[in-house]
């Protein structure tokens, strides 16, 4: 099968605008040819209560942020928040916390929400969006929490936890709505983005 570019007839180059190892593995998996240049934006203190509408801010601008330097080229921009009652579980700054928020996802469902933004200057041409995905925890118990916490994985994820390749699988009894999702990034949903944005 041709890759995705050469199926949608992408001529420009194409900028991953993170350093997320998911991502990265996500859009090789597709067959996206890429280059990456990481976003270093604040995402802190944005006035945005509503989790769909906070990520697709924060992935608009970090498309913006690449995309301004970067004028000709299409960027990928992503964000993934865990949302647990009314709460943003964002990635733990350390073991203590990582344990707090896997005692709070415990035996719980939440959301995980994912804004995608796609952009290029030259043609100004935007398209932002976001995917929500429901998981749910069964009842964890202190020893796999904290089995979990000593390997480190927790630490570099938000809400603590990784469903792709690591433990942190075993804690899902069930989800509704796109795998990817809770990965980093839904693809189907940026592939049908992807036909948008080259068609229009």
């Amino acid at each position: 099968m041709e890759n995705i570019d050469q199926l949608l007839k992408i001529n420009k180059q194409i900028i991953l605008a993170s350093q997320s190892p998911r991502r990265k593995f996500l859009l090789e998996l597709i067959g996206l040819k890429f280059d990456i240049i990481p976003s270093n934006i604040d995402e802190d203190h944005l006035p945005i209560q509503n989790p769909g509408e906070l990520v697709k801010e924060l992935s608009y601008l970090k498309a913006k942020a690449i995309g301004e330097k970067h004028r000709d080229a299409i960027i990928i921009a992503a964000d993934t928040i865990v949302w647990l009652n009314d709460e943003i579980l964002s990635k733990p700054i350390d073991a203590k916390e990582a344990k707090m928020m896997l005692q709070k996802l415990s035996n719980n469902t939440h959301k995980v929400f994912t804004g995608i933004t796609l952009f290029n200057l030259v043609e100004a041409k935007q398209i932002t969006d976001y995917v929500v995905t429901e998981v749910t925890f069964r009842k964890l118990d202190e020893k796999e929490i904290d089995a979990y916490i000593k390997t480190g994985s927790p630490l570099d994820k938000a809400g603590a936890y990784g469903i792709q390749d690591d433990f942190g699988a075993v804690f899902v009894s069930n989800i509704s709505g796109c795998y990817y999702n809770i990965v980093g990034l839904p693809v189907s949903k940026l592939y049908e983005m992807l036909k948008t944005f080259i068609q229009n």
